[in-house]
């Protein structure tokens, strides 16, 4: 495998930031945080990720490719721009600043409304660079997306970043609107107001973080397609800087989903904000690793499949100081059962997963207390089983992102899980009813095409033939984890 060759002083150049500020402006500058970072970022540094990222090419570990190499220079330089950055400037609302000789907003007076020898002027403030575009990064499945994103997350020397499941992150988001309605007085009988949740949350996430990394950026929900333009616009404006991965382009997300056109908006303004990067190199790494030793993918019609399982769940069972049975997990207040857990370890049925009401919270509850799980009797899926399909996908999802292992009994191999057969079922029918659509629009809707659910299975084969190696397995182990850790 050819390597690649490079120079000793490796630099990355920080043109794409700064060439558009002359000095007069920057010098406008004198906001706290703001300073240090035009300072540290108009320093040329050494690109340590691109040469940690040649040395995983050149030790073998990655194979070579040019185009992951190039997306990673992008995230370099960004990352360099983000060394000492902070959006405490932008956090400051630009109308109404209260006096620092005010005490409180209850003593507030006409007098204490800042005068502009006080806090900047608006033109002071428009002098003052704009944060760093961040990146939305898409492409096909298993073209190392995630990879660079988390090696250009480790790189960046920050307390006020976060790296999150989009899943996990809307979850949170719905957490906190939930918290802020609660909080709001009772209302009384014809006293009616109006509240925005949205802007405050959101406000929350700028005061806590200044980066958020999003892995699988995607729109399948309603509820969340109406907060995301909200949200974001209040994220952005309050200098957070977004990097994102996704199977899909910008101008696919939330494909014919319902009220679409409401969710436009929202695309133009993630293009102004991230800069767009195509990673597809055509090449599903996942599928080149070399297998595990011991097999873990089974079918349900070979003999002594259920035997062979149940002695791994034994062999597993044996090293946690734990017995075996069923366990109970609390989420959102709901009470979850499992029949069969010993510590780390659950042995669960396709139905006990993805059959009943179960969605992202509770997996990523699983994901927390588990690093092994057993699924069996996985049966062969169709478009009649569209709600399964999308749990099992978002199971799946949220147990590659936590690197917990899966031993998996299926009817099917793996290439063969998802049959793009079948069709509407009588809750399909009763949704249309409802909505007042015809059959011509719900051809084109894919709350009923299962198009996205097509689309997003590709990325299960793909993880879940990348939870199969020997690589993955070990890395999963949290007992070795522990050990490295104490040690």
């Amino acid at each position: 495998m050819a390597a690649y060759v490079f120079p000793t002083a490796l630099r990355c150049s920080m043109t794409f930031v700064l060439s558009s500020y002359p000095p007069a402006l920057r010098n406008t500058c004198q906001v706290k945080g703001y300073v240090n970072w035009w300072k540290h970022c108009s320093n040329v540094t050494s690109c340590k990720t691109v040469a940690q990222y040649d040395g995983l090419v050149q030790s073998g570990s990655l194979w070579e490719d040019a185009l992951q190499r190039h997306v990673l220079q992008r995230l370099a330089q960004l990352q360099n721009s983000l060394q000492n950055y902070n959006n405490s400037h932008f956090l400051k609302p630009p109308l109404h600043r209260i006096h620092p000789n005010c005490h409180g907003l209850h003593n507030m007076r006409e007098d204490c409304i800042t005068a502009p020898s006080v806090f900047q002027t608006n033109e002071e403030e428009n002098a003052c660079p704009p944060p760093p575009k961040g990146f939305y990064i898409y492409g096909d499945v298993g073209t190392g997306k995630t990879m660079l994103m988390d090696m250009f997350y480790s790189g960046v020397q920050s307390n006020r970043k976060k790296r999150v499941h989009f899943n996990g992150f809307m979850l949170d988001i719905h957490k906190r609107i939930h918290r802020q309605k609660q909080s709001l007085p009772k209302r009384k009988l014809g006293n009616m107001f109006t509240y925005d949740p949205i802007s405050p949350v959101a406000m929350e996430i700028a005061c806590e973080t200044c980066l958020l990394c999003f892995d699988e950026f995607q729109v399948t929900d309603i509820a969340d397609a109406v907060i995301l333009r909200q949200l974001f616009e209040t994220l952005f404006q309050t200098g957070v800087v977004v990097v994102a991965t996704s199977n899909r382009p910008p101008d696919d997300l939330y494909k014919n989903g319902l009220q679409r056109d409401t969710f436009l908006p929202f695309i133009d303004m993630l293009k102004e904000y991230c800069h767009t990067v195509c990673l597809d190199s055509g090449v599903d790494y996942r599928r080149l690793h070399k297998t595990t030793g011991e097999k873990l993918y089974y079918l349900t019609g070979e003999p002594v499949s259920d035997a062979v399982l149940d002695a791994m769940f034994e062999e597993l069972a044996f090293a946690q100081k734990s017995i075996t049975g069923p366990q109970v997990l609390t989420v959102l207040g709901r009470k979850v059962t499992l029949e069969k857990t010993c510590g780390s370890i659950a042995d669960c049925t396709f139905h006990e997963l993805c059959g009943g009401s179960l969605g992202a919270s509770d997996y990523l509850e699983m994901a927390r207390l588990f690093d092994t799980v057993f699924i069996r009797r996985i049966p062969k899926l169709t478009l009649t089983m569209k709600d399964q399909v999308r749990r099992f996908t978002t199971l799946i999802d949220n147990f590659y992102d936590n690197k917990v292992r899966v031993v998996l009994q299926a009817a099917v191999p793996l290439e063969q899980l998802f049959a793009h057969t079948g069709g509407e079922d009588e809750r399909d029918q009763q949704l249309l009813d409802d909505l007042g659509l015809s059959e011509e629009a719900a051809g084109r809707l894919t709350l009923f095409t299962a198009e996205e659910e097509i689309f997003a299975f590709q990325r299960t084969v793909s993880r879940l033939t990348e939870m199969q190696t020997e690589t993955y397995w070990m890395e999963g182990d949290r007992s070795i984890r522990k050990r490295r850790f104490h040690t």
